[in-house]
């Protein structure tokens, strides 16, 4: 049980430090938060989505490990330089932020626009594919038969993340428009995927 709940809670911490790497969807949901535009709807298909991606990512990635276990040390390397250089692209945010998020002046649209938009940022995306399905894909297929242990708490973790910034965006409003609290954020994410790359590379 302690072994589940080790690799539920590793599938969460995970799952948690690739989606808050704010991005154009994460940026979307919490202007929508921000307004109360249709926020039930654009979390619910942010938490959905990723769901499916991230079973895509077990299942394939876990059955192409049992056909060729050579392809986790593949999966490894390249999974690891990933990680590093998104640590590192975060990490350049800390030194040099590209600024805040601001709703100010924007009027709420139709729950219809939103859903399209919702849609359209989450499965035209490449870096979603690239988070779930590869590379959570590829660091559950490392738990074995855990891996799906470690999925559902990824799965848990996106539905946290997108259930707080939808509905509590209102509330953080004020800290957010502050450079310092995105800094923070990025200076955690790429601390986070730094260390999270070099272990996945060194363990390859």
């Amino acid at each position: 049980m302690s072994t589940a709940l080790s690799a539920a809670a590793a599938g969460f911490g995970t799952g948690l430090s690739l989606i808050v790497a704010i991005g154009a969807q994460n940026a979307f949901v919490l202007r929508q938060g921000i307004r109360r535009d249709a926020v039930l709807a654009v979390v619910g298909i942010c938490a959905l989505s990723d769901a499916a991606l991230i079973t895509l990512g077990v299942a394939g990635v876990g059955a192409v490990v049992v056909a060729w276990p050579g392809a986790l040390t593949a999966v490894g390397w390249i999974g690891g330089a990933f990680l590093i250089c998104y640590g590192l692209v975060a990490a350049r945010r800390v030194v040099r932020p590209a600024g805040v998020l601001s709703a100010d002046g924007e009027a709420a649209g139709s729950a219809r626009r939103a859903v399209l938009t919702c849609l359209a940022m989450t499965w035209l995306n490449p870096h979603v594919y690239l988070d779930t399905v590869f590379l959570l894909g590829s660091i559950a297929a490392d738990r074995g038969e855990l891996r799906w242990t470690f999925g559902l708490g990824a799965v848990l973790a996106s539905l946290c993340w997108f259930a707080a910034l939808g509905f509590g965006a209102r509330l953080l409003s004020r800290v957010l428009n502050r450079p310092t609290a995105w800094r923070v954020l990025d200076g955690l994410v790429a601390a986070t995927m730094l260390v999270l790359g070099v272990s996945l590379v060194a363990g390859s």
